[in-house]
């Protein structure tokens, strides 16, 4: 039986890992459900799962969320933004593999959580499936040397749209993604494709690579999920349907493999399209590809931006251009400086909001 502590319970990934558990309650169960705001949810999960620990953020005391980690043995990281940092720098500390599915933690802190990683000899497992891909290639030996790693993209609602047409594109249209069904700030980061510049910086933290060799391509069907290139001019991918229950469900059992998804039938899916990602049209990856060469705060700088300008999105204060332009103001007033700690990228991630704040004017 392996216990699972999941932070971020209420939120997609959570709500897929629960469904995990509730199909193989002989191999899973919850020792501690957290969630920032969902109440009504994390008590009907509490009713069912019976975790030692329950704690909603907004009102839980720091005592409460000392005990997370005490009893699992595993910790699923599925909070969402800058928040889910702290949660996986504590599981580390309390010396728990930790399945990752909060990009954010790698994206603002890598230096920091590799470092800690090491330190305490904890094992960070991917949970994107982009990344859970890599690591199913690479035969789950991150030690394995290869010469390129190849994220794909569905290239989100609007791949093919011109700068025009993105002018007019509303927070409605930007949701409806073609693949995947994601939370609303993950699908707004796949449409303007930060997220696949966030994969880009993960994959740089998880796989020791240069950011020379990682590259993205544009995939619409979502079939291939990444691929490993080899200095003898082999490539080994990773093919399901678009479900996270596969990288959710390995994260918990690898290397076992449980059953989950129906077989991939080839032959029905047809044919498989790879295209050139189109920067220049989505300024967003360049403006994440940028931040994490540049490293330091910089990169917490962006993703503080990035979550201000989508919620004003979301809630129709600014149009989609606005985005990548209030990250890219926000990034060029930044000074850089060391990530030398949580708190330092705290700070930098409230001046970054702050920042972010001032430039929106509606």
């Amino acid at each position: 039986m392996k216990r699972i502590a999941c932070i971020g319970c209420t939120g997609n990934i959570g709500k897929q890992t629960a469904q995990i558990v509730r199909e193989h309650p002989e191999r899973f169960a919850f020792s501690a459900l957290a969630c920032e705001k969902n109440a009504a949810l994390l008590e009907a999960m509490q009713n069912e799962f019976h975790p030692e620990v329950c704690y909603l953020e907004s009102v839980g005391s720091e005592a409460e969320r000392s005990r997370l980690f005490d009893g699992c043995d595993i910790a699923l990281i599925a909070a969402s933004g800058f928040a889910g940092l702290k949660y996986t720098l504590q599981a580390i500390r309390a010396g728990k593999t930790v399945a990752l599915a909060n990009k954010e933690s790698l994206v603002c802190g890598g230096e920091i959580v590799t470092a800690e990683a090491k330190k305490h000899g904890v094992e960070i497992v991917p949970v994107d499936s982009e990344h859970s891909a890599i690591f199913q290639s690479l035969s789950f030996r991150r030690g394995t040397c290869f010469s390129e790693l190849v994220l794909t993209a569905s290239g989100g609602p609007f791949f093919g749209k011109s700068r025009e047409e993105l002018n007019r594109v509303t927070a409605a249209d930007a949701l409806k993604h073609p693949t995947w069904d994601m939370g609303a700030k993950v699908t707004i980061d796949s449409a303007t494709l930060l997220n696949k510049g966030y994969e880009v910086i993960e994959a740089k933290w998880l796989y020791g690579a240069d950011f020379s060799q990682i590259k993205a391509v544009v995939h619409p069907e979502s079939i291939v999920h990444s691929l490993v290139y080899f200095k003898d001019g082999a490539a080994l991918a990773q093919l399901a349907y678009p479900d996270m229950r596969l990288p959710i469900q390995l994260a918990l059992t690898y290397p076992e493999r449980l059953p989950c998804l129906k077989p991939l039938d080839l032959a029905a899916v047809g044919a498989l399209h790879f295209y050139p990602l189109p920067e220049e049209n989505f300024p967003c990856f360049s403006l994440a590809l940028q931040a994490g060469r540049a490293g330091g705060i910089l990169p917490a700088a962006l993703n503080g931006a990035a979550e201000v300008a989508v919620k004003a999105f979301l809630l129709g204060r600014i149009g989609f251009p606005a985005i990548a332009q209030i990250i890219e103001g926000v990034l060029s007033d930044t000074v850089n400086g060391k990530a030398d700690g949580f708190e330092a990228l705290a700070e930098a991630d409230g001046r970054a909001r702050a920042a972010a704040e001032g430039k929106i004017h509606v």
